[in-house]
């Protein structure tokens, strides 16, 4: 594709962290702990160098163990943190990341929660006051708002999150981060349904999932991120066969 057609691109992207490394002492500190062990800062590497592009209509499946750096490029793309080195270029008032449950209290009602969470989300009270009637709806929660959360089961609670998450007009760049395993069997058809029009609706989509058949059966490309390093990007079954072949040689 040309380069007008690229809506997303990372370019050397890197992101370091500090944290504290405990430093032991003698053995005789360690079996006494008579002692505060000395703690000194250790550079831990999220991200080292990553670097891809995303065109308009691409849907871009990310995979990988956990701790491999997911979240953290997520974050980076959607404007939330800022790498170390590299950079992404986008524009990040066109970008939607959906991640469900951000933003609950569960001290409070649902009706409570609908408008905590689109706060966070970014939308305003006009805009829930209207959409409010059709998330309820789709989270097939009516006569269930006035409870609070704490006594909602967790498919509960995922439902109401995907409600709000989706209820928005599509972006143009819609970054779905393990939201394709929600609720029950008969939701998650429900759920995966309304990511298909919204992924139609003309969006370039980034989609991590855990479960590699999501992967293929959704997305145009796929890339392989394993402890910070883009192992391999490509054709969907290709990565997901590389990556299902590192599992199994794990276990």
């Amino acid at each position: 594709m040309e380069e007008k057609d690229i809506v997303l691109k990372a370019e050397n992207v890197t992101m370091e962290f500090k944290r504290a490394q405990t430093e032991p002492g003698s053995l005789k500190e360690l079996i006494l702990n008579g002692r505060k062990q000395k703690k000194r800062p250790e550079t831990f590497k999220a991200l080292d160098n990553v670097s891809f592009s995303l065109c308009r209509g691409e849907v871009l499946g990310i995979i990988g163990t956990n701790g491999s750096g997911k979240s953290t490029l997520l974050k980076i793309i959607a404007g939330k943190l800022v790498p170390t080195k590299g950079k992404v270029i986008a524009d990040t008032s066109k970008i939607q990341m959906l991640t469900l449950g951000t933003g609950f209290d569960t001290e409070l009602t649902g009706r409570e929660n609908v408008y905590l969470n689109g706060a966070v989300i970014g939308y305003t009270k006009k805009f829930i006051d209207e959409k409010y009637h059709e998330i309820v709806s789709f989270a097939e929660l009516q006569g269930f708002m006035d409870e609070k959360v704490k006594n909602y089961s967790s498919g509960m609670v995922s439902r109401l999150g995907f409600a709000i998450a989706t209820v928005r007009d599509t972006p143009e760049i819609l970054i779905l981060d393990e939201v394709l395993s929600v609720g029950d069997m008969f939701f998650r058809k429900k759920s995966e349904k309304k990511i298909k029009e919204m992924i139609s609706g003309g969006s370039s989509v980034l989609l991590v999932s855990h479960s590699s058949g999501a992967v293929k059966s959704n997305c145009t490309k796929a890339m392989w991120l394993e402890k910070g390093v883009l192992k391999l990007m490509g054709d969907p079954y290709d990565v997901c066969g590389a990556y299902e072949s590192m599992k199994g040689g794990q276990a």
